[in-house]
């Protein structure tokens, strides 16, 4: 101890290291780019440029691609309709056609996954609330349908942006809903 100095003395400064599960300060995630077919000043591209930014999404999940091409599920059994208001047949019409053999009603979708343990907490509110507020001030403003004031409690939101959907999902959701081929088992 120095008798010239007066001053309080530093306590000791212990030095941690970073947990490993934690990702360190360099870390940044790979991203899947946009597709080629998406041009730079579209909405779409507006959008995910946006989402890379938001801290409620888990690094690395945000993904833009064409729907997930699905075949036809087995054919309902045929039902007549019952009753005095003829309710209960199966048949519903010629349907869409080659829309839904294409891909859907979307050319586009983009998937977000945000991070564990806050999906229950706001966190795809949050997140729907950023994609309806870049859409409404892209150029120009996308039609977006009425604001959901539905809270989400299942771990995934949409939004129909016309040409293209936005989900929002937690991990679950993400694993039982999106996963990158779908096929039906016929019995």
């Amino acid at each position: 101890m120095d008798p010239t100095d007066s001053g309080p003395r530093p306590l000791a400064r212990i030095e941690r290291s970073r947990p490993p599960h934690l990702p360190g300060a360099d870390f940044k995630p790979t991203l899947a780019p946009l597709p080629a077919e998406i041009p730079p000043t579209s909405p779409l591209a507006h959008l995910h440029a946006a989402l890379q930014t938001s801290p409620h999404l888990e690094p690395g999940t945000l993904l833009v691609r064409e729907p997930v091409h699905t075949e036809a599920g087995p054919p309902l059994p045929p039902a007549l309709p019952k009753g005095r208001r003829r309710r209960g047949g199966t048949y519903f019409g010629e349907g869409l056609g080659d829309a839904l053999e294409s891909g859907g009603i979307w050319s586009w979708i983009l998937v977000a996954q945000v991070k564990d343990g806050t999906e229950n907490r706001g966190a795809i509110e949050s997140v729907i609330r950023l994609v309806r507020k870049t859409l409404l001030t892209s150029t120009p403003p996308l039609p977006l349908p009425p604001n959901s004031k539905r809270r989400v409690n299942d771990g995934w939101a949409m939004l129909d942006a016309g040409d293209f959907a936005v989900h929002i999902v937690s991990r679950e959701a993400r694993q039982q809903y999106f996963p990158e081929r779908r096929d039906f088992v016929r019995l």
